[in-house]
């Protein structure tokens, strides 16, 4: 096979009509030519660090969208189903990806549970992840958000990483906030990344002491703007990733936009695109090619190096999408899930209180982290409740492993007038989280995942809508175009009830993340994230 165009040779920083030859999936010439194709040949885009689950598809499903968009390969991280199976759903992640020519490169989680604070459905210890490490499927340690456990030397922490390192494969870092010499400490433990830096001034400490930061912009959590312009001096030591992208966002765009809006802001062309193809490859190295004789014929024909839209995309040579139709084809698995709670009652998320102030999380549109506030307690005969007018609405979380009591709070900014919304998708155990303005709609709306074992949904005063989740409860046995157009729906049912985020399920389902400060709700309680303890709801 050969293809004409302008090639875009990165490493060495210039672009010359020619022509790429391959043969048997690799590269076997590349000549400079006069020819009449005017659109360009480029190595093709990796996410440096991606959740599949998020996008609710199984990696089938999610490769035959995203080589639309340009992208041939990932830095995957199956950290959200390990929570829920464990090992067994690690493989089930690995075994989906093989059936597709995409390239899937997954991590070995190393929180699973993200903490001790939470339930989750499995465990995976420094001895499960010996055995995820020697496997050859398995090609780095999934990002380390236990960074307490790093800086106070615990030993089970410290045994992961020497495991990773035993095997020569990266460790990737999750510390959002740490700076100083707790983050020389974390660094020198063996961690090399880090996708959770919120500010320039983070960014740049971490960059200084010697890390590769990554310029995150998922669905939810959107760092591009605070870390943009570290790239002028550090592209050498940056990559693009999406951490986590809803479906209906997926369909748009990925890893091009982020290049195109790069380049809009006036960056440099071949620093852009060695953050996207060329830095991923060599850290974690990848069996990604680069564009060069020999490589691995992983490479895309886009229209222009403006908005990168995607003519062709090869993966080992092998053409997997063109003229608007992905090639890789749907694969039959079996459902595996874990769900084992029975349906609540509204007691269940009545709160008995004469407390005069509590406790509030205050979510942050575009953000992972957390407020901590102080309100006014709103006691309707004995018992804590929502204050629609102002915004504060009851929050839960339930334990979906087994029968437990509700864990209960409250959050500001959701915004809801009506009804609940509730999502079985809670980081990192996901437990059952919702959010509403009656103990009557979030017990309806709790109910109705368990009913499906697993989903988003919405409901109001004269609908529920609900978007099934049946692969762990975390992700669809559909194509990403039903989903995606399902999401979608529901998202706007939300947005009709009032609530006023960009993405409220992405939102929704971060509220129980522990390791992200200030504020959040496990199925154990309302936890600090800044002291790592539990704290109280009612303040005296």
């Amino acid at each position: 096979m050969i293809v004409r165009g302008n090639i875009v040779d990165i490493l060495n920083r210039r672009i010359f009509k020619g022509e790429v030859k391959v043969e048997n999936g690799k590269i076997k010439h590349i000549r400079e030519k006069d020819c009449q194709e005017d659109h360009y040949i480029l190595p093709g885009f990796i996410d440096a660090h991606i959740h599949i689950e998020s996008s609710m598809l199984v990696p089938s499903e999610f490769a035959k969208v995203v080589v639309k968009h340009g992208t041939v390969a990932t830095v995957s991280d199956p950290h959200e189903i390990a929570n829920v199976l464990g090992i067994e759903g690690v493989e089930f992640m690995i075994h989906n990806g093989k059936q597709t020519p995409f390239k899937f490169n997954f991590g070995a989680p190393s929180c699973v549970p993200a903490t001790a604070f939470e339930s989750a459905g499995a465990v995976i210890d420094s001895e499960g992840i010996k055995q995820l490490m020697a496997n050859p499927d398995i090609r780095y340690l999934a990002e380390m958000m236990n960074y307490p456990g790093v800086i106070f030397n615990d030993k089970e922490v410290l045994k992961k990483i020497q495991w990773a390192r035993h095997y020569n494969k990266p460790v990737d870092g999750h510390a959002p906030g740490l700076r100083g010499e707790d983050l020389c400490t974390y660094i020198n433990a063996g961690i090399s990344t880090d996708h959770e830096c919120f500010t320039y001034e983070e960014g740049l400490e971490k960059l200084q002491k010697g890390m590769k930061v990554l310029i995150r912009e998922g669905s939810a959590a959107k760092n591009f703007n605070a870390l943009i312009d570290l790239v002028d001096d550090y592209y050498e030591s940056m990559m693009f990733c999406s951490d986590d992208k809803h479906p209906d966002d997926l369909l748009v765009s990925h890893i091009n936009a982020l290049c195109a809006r790069a380049l809009g802001l006036g960056k440099d062309l071949f620093n852009i695109l060695q953050m996207a193809c060329i830095n991923p490859a060599r850290h974690y190295n990848l069996d990604v090619g680069l564009m060069q004789v020999g490589d691995h014929a992983d490479f895309i024909i886009v229209e222009d190096l403006r908005a990168f839209k995607t003519l062709q995309t090869f993966i080992d040579g092998e053409e997997v999408f063109a003229h608007g139709i992905s090639k890789i084809k749907s694969v039959e698995f079996d459902i595996l899930n874990n769900f084992k709670v029975n349906p609540k009652k509204k007691s269940d998320f009545q709160i008995k209180s004469s407390a005069k102030k509590i406790r509030v999380i205050e979510c942050l549109d575009g953000e992972l982290i957390t407020n901590e506030c102080i309100e006014p307690a709103t006691i309707v005969n004995g018992c804590l409740e929502s204050n629609v007018d102002n915004d504060i609405l009851k929050m839960t979380v339930v334990n979906r492993y087994k029968e437990a009591t509700p864990s209960l709070a409250f959050i500001k900014n959701f915004g809801l007038k009506e009804g609940a919304i509730a999502s079985s998708v809670g980081h990192d155990s996901h437990n059952i989280i919702a959010v509403g303005v009656s103990d009557e709609a979030i017990c309806e709306a709790v109910n109705l995942l368990i009913e499906n074992k697993g989903g988003i949904c919405a409901v109001s005063e004269s609908t529920e809508l609900v978007v099934p989740l049946p692969v762990a409860g975390i992700m669809s046995d559909k194509n990403a175009e039903s989903i995606g157009d399902a999401y979608a729906s529901l998202d706007h049912m939300a947005k009709q009830m009032g609530c006023k985020l960009n993405a409220p399920y992405m939102s929704l389902s971060f509220m129980a993340l522990l390791v992200i400060p200030s504020l959040k709700l496990s199925d154990k309680g309302l936890f600090n994230g800044n002291t790592f303890q539990f704290t109280n709801l009612e303040v005296s």
